[in-house]
């Protein structure tokens, strides 16, 4: 969809209406959208704080679902038979990330505070803004990957000091090497705060990126206010495989849903682990019935958990 925003001036009409001749020789007429400049402006940001909100919302249901011994793909997929709702972008998860998704709800915050909209700001972003109850997207988005690594934590008998942890997938989405505002990099630094020792593979993320986002602090260009405690990356490795990542680790975390991860050989990895052997899936791509079977004590965001948790 290409969405073309003008003055509403003889010239400004007149130029709308170029660019949109241009791009209509091969996009469909009507995924070429022409409208005023703020309209242009806000549709793009309401659209994705619109996506973030949809995301943060099936999050938090996902730990109503824990507490309730209720599954979150149950529920989701009956939210989703509703044809007012539809079944997209339900699947929860520990976090969005991305280029786009909370840098357009925080560019949305800052317009709503500078035209003194306190309470539209404090909609999307915190509680601390303004008072009343509503959505908190941001909040939520931080604090379900907050939820993520106490669940490791608490799991593993509430530390994890000295333990060493696989994490599986860096990238904000499988099939690419993006990883801005990607969930990992929250994650990571929350395990590496209680001493854990990392072993990091993503199957496209270079062993540089990966260091890179880990020493800057996830959110210090977007929100510069914000305090971010710094982490040390003497225990952090960046391993070329899965089972070099999970070969004695204590415990696994999936925060990436790569295709490969499903097809891995977790045989092979149990044998390989420290016992009891946990996994932390994040997103909700493995056969948790079968690595229980194997002997693994598993954690899945929104499932019913594990008699062991």
């Amino acid at each position: 969809q290409v969405l073309i925003g003008g003055r509403d001036t003889p010239e400004g009409r007149a130029a709308v209406e170029s660019l949109a001749r241009l791009y209509r020789r091969w996009v469909p007429p009507d995924r070429v959208l022409s409208m005023g400049l703020w309209s242009s402006e806000l549709a793009k940001l309401a659209a994705n704080a619109f996506l973030a909100q949809r995301i943060s919302s099936i999050n938090a249901i996902s730990a109503l679902c824990e507490e309730t011994g209720a599954d979150v793909q149950q529920v989701s997929h009956a939210i989703g038979t509703d044809s007012r709702i539809g079944p997209r972008f339900l699947s929860a998860g520990c976090g969005f990330g991305g280029p786009a998704l909370q840098k357009h709800v925080l560019n949305l915050v800052y317009i709503c505070e500078s035209l003194g909209l306190a309470q539209a700001a404090a909609y999307w972003q915190q509680a601390s803004r303004a008072g009343g109850q509503g959505p908190r997207v941001v909040d939520m988005n931080d604090w379900i990957k907050a939820r993520f690594v106490r669940r490791v934590i608490t799991s593993m008998f509430n530390t994890i000091r000295g333990k060493r942890i696989a994490v599986l997938g860096f990238s904000y989405k499988a099939h690419t090497t993006d990883t801005r505002d990607t969930a990992s990099i929250d994650v990571c630094r929350g395990l590496l705060l209680d001493g854990a020792a990392l072993s990091v593979y993503d199957p496209k993320v270079t062993p540089e990126q990966i260091h890179l986002d880990m020493c800057l602090p996830k959110g210090s260009l977007e929100q510069p206010r914000r305090q971010h405690t710094a982490v040390s990356l003497a225990t952090v490795d960046v391993a070329r495989s899965a089972m070099e990542a999970c070969r004695g680790a204590h415990g696994v975390c999936v925060l990436t849903d790569w295709p490969e991860f499903r097809r891995l050989d977790f045989h092979a990895i149990f044998k390989a682990m420290m016992k009891p052997a946990f996994i932390f899936d994040g997103r909700n791509v493995l056969d948790h019935a079968r690595l229980r079977e194997i002997g693994f004590v598993v954690y899945a965001l929104g499932k019913p958990l594990d008699p062991f948790l």
